[in-house]
């Protein structure tokens, strides 16, 4: 379906406006703490949403046995609770800043792993962390460590891996953590899961070099796909870097959730639009850490779409380098700006190649303050303001959301169940078991009864 021309809509943290006065009820900071002032905000929140967008109107007022039958019942209201769920996680976070700096104390390396999801949620915080800690910080995928325990690791130690995981049964992620802890005495282990009732958070207690933080049970996503246990993971993580300035880190977070409450407001049926267009493939580009929400948007079209849209992500230098080959005539360029002046003196240069080259069917530019001449007739501009005080660090969350909704909207479109897009049970919500191979084992493995790949 085309689109009437170029869409430009900016996002005001004005207190005035409709979404930002949800935010401004829901949480209230008081002595350094947020608060939540309405039990009730995101209900209300979600009737005003259905007010001004006839698109979560649809949706959201059918019944709920239509919405179960039709498979969007938790995917939609995953997506949508993510403002709130943010305030929950920084105020339980600031409330752990004590034994997260106890976790950090004399870390010479800082290792973020997970498994699918997870995994990015570590590529969005490693280089903001880096800065913020001054230590050298990496991300590995938990089955790296199941291949080589100590292979992937750099040499600096004292360590500390924080593990990050939606269910926390993930076979890479359990194993890994068995694995390091009787590989490496030097390491230390903090885990940040959303079930209380992994195996990852309950498999370790009674071990003084294992921490566990296990958020909010409404970061549990029900739905096949990662949505709002994705950026909790992330929200949380990124509390490690503020651990001596836990108000700074609260004042971020309320920063974000207000951006991503209007952004929802504003944009959602925009780029419902947009995900019905008749795109075939996607390529998602991002800088620094914004790159790690490039790659967990194009998993979650995979997967939302059962792999009938094709999804890239890539850096905005590495596009020109082969990847361009990518972006033909069916090609929607998702654009994440960075607000950091460098970075996006380089962007800019590339998506105007783009344009000369004519190259892609349409653009979506996410920022803050977007150049006009960044776009042609079709394309559309998410403008968020305050991402570029809330800085390219933070803005992660802010892309992903983008990301997720225009899975969304695209999987409906597609005739699939959002809860559960793969129809043929190629994934799960929760991975199948599989054999570890663990060194030294006369069995040469054993079976795990279950697993969560994100």
């Amino acid at each position: 379906m085309p689109l009437p021309g170029c869409v430009r809509e900016r996002t005001s943290l004005n207190k005035s406006a409709p979404v930002a006065s949800f935010f401004f009820g829901f949480a209230q900071v008081k002595k350094g703490q947020l608060t939540f002032s309405t039990p009730n905000a995101l209900a209300e929140w979600e009737h005003e949403l259905c007010e001004r967008q006839p698109e979560a109107a649809k949706l959201l007022k059918s019944p709920a046995e239509e919405q179960h039958r039709r498979g969007y019942f938790h995917t939609l209201r995953e997506i949508l609770q993510q403002p709130a769920t943010w305030l929950r996680t920084a105020q339980q976070m600031s409330e752990r800043t004590l034994e997260m700096r106890e976790c950090l104390e004399r870390a010479r390396l800082v290792v973020l792993t997970g498994s699918g999801s997870s995994e990015y949620a570590g590529d969005c915080v490693r280089l903001p962390l880096q800065k913020q800690r001054g230590v050298n910080t990496v991300a590995i995928a938990g089955g790296a460590f199941l291949i080589s325990p100590a292979s992937p690791l750099p040499p600096e130690r004292p360590g500390l891996v924080i593990s990050l995981a939606r269910s926390g049964d993930s076979p890479e992620s359990v194993g890994a953590l068995s694995l390091l802890l009787e590989s490496d005495p030097e390491l230390r282990h903090l885990v940040i899961t959303c079930n209380a009732g992994g195996k990852l958070a309950t498999s370790f207690h009674g071990n003084s070099r294992v921490q566990v933080i296990a958020l909010d049970d409404g970061t549990n996503d029900r739905s096949l796909v990662m949505t709002s246990s994705f950026t909790n993971l992330v929200i949380a993580a990124q509390s490690l870097g503020f651990v001596n300035v836990s108000q700074l880190y609260q004042a971020q977070c309320s920063r974000l959730s207000a951006i991503a409450s209007q952004l929802i407001e504003t944009h959602l049926g925009t780029l419902a639009t947009a995900a019905r267009s008749n795109f075939k493939r996607i390529v998602f580009l991002g800088t620094r850490a914004r790159f790690g929400a490039a790659r967990e948007a194009a998993l979650k079209m995979l997967e939302m779409t059962a792999g009938r849209v094709t999804a890239m992500p890539e850096t905005y230098l590495g596009l020109r380098h082969g990847p361009m080959s990518f972006v033909h005539d069916d090609t929607l360029v998702v654009c994440f700006l960075s607000s950091e002046s460098t970075a996006r003196a380089y962007e800019c240069d590339l998506i105007r190649e783009l344009d000369q080259k004519g190259l892609g069917m349409m653009k979506i530019v996410v920022g803050d303050r977007v150049p006009t001449d960044l776009l042609r007739k079709h394309d559309i501009v998410v403008e968020c303001s305050g991402l570029v005080e809330a800085g390219d660090d933070a803005s992660p969350v802010i892309d992903v959301v983008v990301g997720q909704l225009l899975a969304f909207f695209r999987c409906m479109e597609e005739g699939l169940r959002p809860d559960s897009p793969s129809e043929s049970g190629v994934i799960n919500r929760v991975v199948q078991s599989f054999k570890l191979h663990l060194p030294g084992s006369a069995s040469d493995g054993k079976h795990n009864s279950s697993g969560d790949g994100k």
